[in-house]
């Protein structure tokens, strides 16, 4: 990087310097005012020292910081605790805020579409000779869904997130005008506020999270950037078309970019998830999105005064008005008021129809409530076509154009609910269902053969197993409770409520076909081979996702279960699950094996003539296949993106992504542009070369027995673990509602894949998203001593994958401190464990850095990315010393647990962690 684009690079940082530097004197001036002098100077001094000590690596600075920190009583260690958890809240606030100026910056300036955008990929697509037609043919068949997830990892309360969301709002009103003195001052002082409120407000959750909770935190998200943003997408989008000349002016693009979500749906190794609570899910989601119709309703009969006197309308119009209740002489020259109260009247007569509570502001009438969303629209269709007719187009294009595509988007159903169980709870509801009907059946003593043989019997047979007086277990009648659900679902609220159930541990064909089976219980598939909905496979570990081929190939030349795919358009999803591989078999090879098992994937289902559309579950983090979205879909294998693609959204990502409408509008536009990119461009895209792949083989069975071998054949590594983590403090923090471990026991094979990653991220080691790769390389290299390194770096400059899997792991080691992991690994009791352990972690993680600046033959992390790189060292003198706070409580928390205020201190550390570290989980 040269001192010309690092002068640029500071350039373009100095608003976000300023913004920090103004938050943080605002937060010191409140820490002076609420905790005195002394707290005040104690934490400026932590500061001083911390910075020289990162700016200078000073000896001396760190043995006065050390000193200080101490010295701390617990009561000092929490407010210093406090005060740094808020400042990098605070900084992360003013670096999204950053990236927002940045972007308005661009389009000010006329730049060119960037990477990520719509515009940009329908430049390529344009410049590749994509014609319109084939772009309408995409659009027609596409669908494009984030699915939003409630795994624990977001630690930051919904309060605190709200008051950081309205300092953003302040920070970007305060530089968008040209204020008076008097009114930066009235701007300063409402930021003084938020700030002491922020200070006011506890910062950790006191009780435990409920599902109600979750699922109220997923609608936030909706009325925050969804509403607003995914309309405003569509309209971009068919502007941007027609600009372009790839559509008409009068174009409408197909809702192909819809949310999903997992709250209140998915029951994998969560109990609380009922059928209760399924049903509340629903009802919420349906209450949340008439309600946002009805104020969106009432907006627009304000806007739409429209007279008789001065415009004509068309007859559709004027008999919707008459069939309003609206009888007031004042609006009898308003038909189009009229109307609009006639259809808030039938809203409210549908919400209170769904069994919500009525609105506050009642209509004018009673009216007959909607069938289905369609009805809603239809009306609203009226209204828009009358201003067509009568050169009112403009303002059709406003308030109604976005309502009408926000019923195309969300129906009444807002998103689309996910179902998710473990094939093993199908497996046992299965068994009694024919153990209820045939005594002679062990269900569960049968082979693998013989179980595909009974069930697809029983597919194709019109003989029910339910009996409706048996008396079933409690997990069984569950299980029947909530799949009884779903039809009724359907019939309220439309089949896009609930469209897809997922089978948790797939590892065998048996395992999607007991779903199906018990689907055909309550009618959701039948004996004629009819589905209404999606039977999905999760492929997990490593093990899983090689042996996935076999079993999908099998399934698929079953005419019983082929007979279903086919109802449901001739595509079948499939999922790939990234965290648990990874804690499966490292960084490395997870990434081998999930792309391995795409690309055999799309050989197989194109022999089976079906389409594949592949639902990735990544966490935030790296260790848990996280990473920029954009990036990882373009390294996807060829014909992998088909079309159609669904992600997971995960913990801190989603309020990271979603809390503020311009960043939320950015990820959606870039989930949507990758998939649009890596379904039509490129077809000329050259075959990987065979020597990629052999090379690939090498690195991830050497990267696989290293990784093994330090986790699961070291004897004492879950001592270790346990001991040098946070693991056991996390497992109390109140982020969720899903215990941490899948049974009561210390093994890492138990261990949920988001306390595992999470751990080592507080710790700074960040062991799941690197290790193995430094001992795969100096493997290949001994053997490979004339081409080896050559071979790698022309992999990193020419494979999508190979350099989205390196420049990840990038990201992942920059933010690791081997310095401060060593601390961790003082809290190891047994001396030699922790020596020889802590020694090859040491030795890898310093050979995976080496392996990795040889093969991109840069000099430092993060050389590609500056922002980042500048980013992460500004943050270090305040992440670290919570790391020490952090350290020395977990030393006096486990010689004396019975303290309260000790693991209160601890929590606040791992809130301020990761907050510093972001995608931490």
């Amino acid at each position: 990087m040269t001192a010309e684009n690092d002068e640029q690079v500071a350039e373009k940082d100095a608003p976000l310097r300023e913004d920090i530097r103004l938050l943080g004197r605002l937060l010191g001036n409140t820490i002076l005012e609420q905790e005195g002098e002394a707290i005040f100077g104690l934490v400026e001094a932590i500061r001083r020292s911390s910075i020289q000590f990162q700016r200078d690596n000073s000896v001396a600075a760190r043995e006065e910081l050390e000193g200080i920190l101490n010295k701390l009583s617990t009561e000092q260690a929490v407010l210093v605790l406090r005060a740094y958890s808020y400042f990098l809240q605070l900084a992360n606030t003013a670096e999204d805020q950053h990236h927002v100026r940045r972007n308005r910056f661009h389009e000010i300036a006329g730049s060119l579409p960037r990477p990520g955008t719509m515009s940009h990929a329908l430049t390529k697509a344009k410049h590749e000779g994509i014609t319109s037609e084939k772009l309408d043919h995409f659009f027609k068949t596409a669908l494009v869904s984030p699915v939003l997830t409630a795994h624990p990892t977001e630690v930051r309360r919904k309060s605190t997130m709200r008051r950081e969301m309205a300092i953003s709002e302040l920070l970007e009103k305060r530089e968008r005008v040209d204020w008076t003195k008097k009114e930066i001052d009235a701007i300063d002082e409402a930021l003084c506020r938020e700030v002491l409120t922020l200070w006011q407000t506890d910062i950790l959750r006191r009780t435990k999270l409920q599902i109600t909770d979750e699922i109220q935190n997923g609608l936030s998200y909706y009325d925050q950037t969804f509403f607003a943003e995914l309309p405003r997408f569509y309209a971009d989008l068919e502007e941007e078309m027609a600009r372009q000349g790839l559509g008409s002016e009068n174009s409408s693009i197909p809702p192909f970019l819809r949310m999903g979500s997992w709250v209140g749906g998915d029951r994998d190794g969560n109990p609380f998830v009922t059928a209760d609570v399924l049903r509340m899910t629903l009802q919420r989601q349906n209450a949340h999105i008439l309600n946002f119709y009805l104020e969106e309703t009432h907006q627009l009969g304000s806007e739409l005064s429209i007279s008789t006197n001065i415009v004509e309308m068309s007859p559709e119009l004027l008999a919707l008005a008459d069939k309003s209740p609206d009888n007031s002489p004042h609006r009898q020259g308003e038909p189009y008021r009229r109307a609009i109260s006639g259809i808030y009247a039938r809203l409210v007569a549908t919400l209170t129809a769904f069994g919500s509570p009525a609105p506050a502001r009642q209509p004018l009438g009673t009216g007959q409530a909607y069938s289905n969303a369609e009805e809603y629209l239809a009306e609203l269709d009226v209204l828009h076509a009358s201003l067509m007719e009568h050169d009112s187009r403009l303002i059709a294009e406003g308030r109604l154009k976005r309502l009408r595509r926000a019923v195309r988007c969300f129906g009444f159903h807002l998103a689309t609910l996910d179902l998710r169980q473990n094939s093993d709870v199908h497996a046992r509801s299965v068994a009694e269902l024919l153990n209820a009907v045939d005594r002679n059946i062990d269900y569960e003593e049968l082979a693998e053969s013989e179980r595909v043989a009974l069930l697809t019997t029983e597919l194709r047979s019109g003989r029910p197993l339910l009996r409706p007086f048996w008396a079933y277990s409690d997990e069984t009648s569950s299980e029947i409770e909530i799949l009884k659900l779903v039809t009724r679902a359907h019939q309220q609220y439309g089949e896009n409520s609930i469209t897809t159930a997922i089978i948790s541990n797939t590892q065998s064909v048996s395992d999607l076909l007991e779903l199906a089976v018990l689907l055909k219980q309550v009618g959701l598939v039948s004996a004629e081979g009819q589905s209404k909905i999606n039977i999905v496979p999760l492929f997990e570990t490593i093990e899983d996702l090689r042996n996935c081929i076999g079993i999908m190939d099998e399934l698929l030349s079953i005419p019983e279960y082929r007979g279903l795919v086919d109802a449901r358009g001739g595509v079948q999803e499939v999922m790939l699950g990234y965290s648990d591989s990874n804690k499966d078999g490292g960084f490395v090879t997870s990434g081998w094996e999930l792309y391995k098992a795409e690309t055999a994937l799309i050989d197989l289902f194109k022999r089976h003539g079906i389409g594949l559309r592949l639902f990735h579950g990544r966490g935030g983090t790296v260790g848990r296949g996280g990473g920029p979205s954009y990036d990882a879909i373009l390294a996807q294998p060829k014909g992998a993106v088909q079309g159609q693609i669904r992600v997971t959204e995960q913990g801190e990502t989603i309020s990271f992504k979603y809390s503020k409408p311009e960043l939320g509008r950015r990820n959606l536009e870039s989930l949507a542009a990758a998939t649009l990119e890596a379904s039509l461009l490129g077809e000329d895209r050259k075959p990987i070369p065979p020597h990629y792949i052999e090379t690939m083989d090498v690195l991830s069975e050497e990267a696989f027995k290293a990784y093994r071998n330090l986790v699961y054949e070291t004897e004492g590594f879950e001592d270790y673990f346990w001991a040098s983590t946070v693991i056991n403090e996390i497992s109390t923090l109140n982020i969720g509602s899903r215990p941490a471990s899948r049974k009561k026991t210390r093994r890492v094979q138990d261990l949920r894949a988001i306390p595992w990653v999470f751990s080592w991220a507080q710790c700074r080691l960040m062991l799941p998203g690197w290790y193995g790769f430094g001992t795969s390389v100096k493997t290949w290299l001994e053997k490979n001593p004339d081409t080896g390194l050559s071979t790698l770096r022309d992999m990193y400059a020419n494979w999508p994958f190979f350099h989205t899997q390196l420049s990840n792991m990038d990201m992942v080691l920059a933010k690791s401190n081997i310095a401060i992991a060593s601390r961790y690994a003082d809290l190891v009791p047994d001396i030699a464990l922790r020596e020889a352990i802590f020694g090859r972690i040491r030795d890898e993680w310093q050979s995976s850095i080496d392996a990795l600046l040889s093969i991109a033959d840069h000099n430092q992390l993060l050389q590609e990315n500056p922002l980042l790189d500048r980013s992460i060292h500004n943050r270090y003198a305040y992440l670290d010393p919570l790391n020490h706070i952090q350290v020395e409580l977990l030393k006096q928390s486990r010689k004396n647990a019975d303290n309260p205020r000790l693991l209160r201190g601890i929590h606040i550390a791992i809130n301020g962690i990761a907050a510093g570290l972001r995608n931490s989980g």
